[in-house]
């Protein structure tokens, strides 16, 4: 198997004792997060020559894991990290999301476009975080990213 190959998710899970209750639109974009993540992602850890991963996002004690493992199950690293350079953004991302699901059944489409705009750019924000957040432990590329902080707002959504 290639590196390239080999330097990916292959299958993840959220932790169901972190997942925060979901209403069906958050609940549809996690499944769709988690699809689209295993479609094509990006993902290896620093220092490690293994791969694909399995991977279970939780959180412990305010921080956000990334418990990793081989695809034989074999351990391969937890990584935490730490939620307070991601809370802010997350707060304004749930915010801008309330407001683009209270326009979609009540605005016009050029209000829905703008909040849309705010909403992907929050969205990118905590996407570039996170990168930065992991860049000592793994690197990820901006799609893997994006859809990785789809998942730490519905674990985040709880705490």
């Amino acid at each position: 198997m290639s590196a390239d190959n080999r330097s990916r998710i292959a299958s993840i899970e959220i932790d169901e004792k972190s997942l925060a209750p979901a209403g069906p639109d958050a609940d549809h974009e996690r499944k769709v997060a988690i699809f689209d993540l295993l479609e094509g992602n990006s993902f290896r850890v620093i220092g490690h020559d293994g791969g694909p991963y399995n991977v279970v996002l939780s959180l412990a004690d305010n921080r956000l894991v990334f418990d990793i493992s081989e695809a034989d199950g074999s351990p391969v690293r937890k990584l935490l990290l730490s939620l307070t350079a991601l809370r802010r953004v997350i707060k304004d991302y749930f915010m801008i999301c309330d407001s683009y699901y209270d326009a979609i059944r009540s605005s016009t489409p050029s209000q829905i476009e703008a909040i849309d705009m705010g909403r992907r750019g929050l969205h990118n924000e905590g996407s570039q975080v996170l990168t930065e957040r992991l860049a000592d432990k793994a690197e990820v590329d901006f799609d893997t990213a994006r859809r990785l902080f789809t998942l730490v707002c519905a674990l985040h959504a709880r705490s």
